[in-house]
């Protein structure tokens, strides 16, 4: 195993993912105060949970995401 290889391929993998969930909360939240269901001063409760096939990983996390 190539060590900077390795690195890079994670950093590269988790910041694809930190862009797009952004982007896909960012939308979700617009939807929602748009149709009225969040009024945009809420505290979201957030659950990302990552699984890496062949390494037998899930790893769940929690958190919050306050509009305010």
């Amino acid at each position: 195993m190539n060590a900077d290889v390795f690195n890079m391929s994670i950093r590269k993998f988790l910041k694809m993912v930190g862009v797009r969930s952004q982007h896909e909360i960012e939308q979700a939240v617009a939807l929602a105060m748009e149709s009225g269901r969040i009024k945009g001063n809420e505290c979201l409760l957030a659950k990302m949970t990552l699984t890496v096939n062949g390494i037998d990983i899930t790893v769940s996390f929690d958190g919050e995401i306050p509009l305010e």
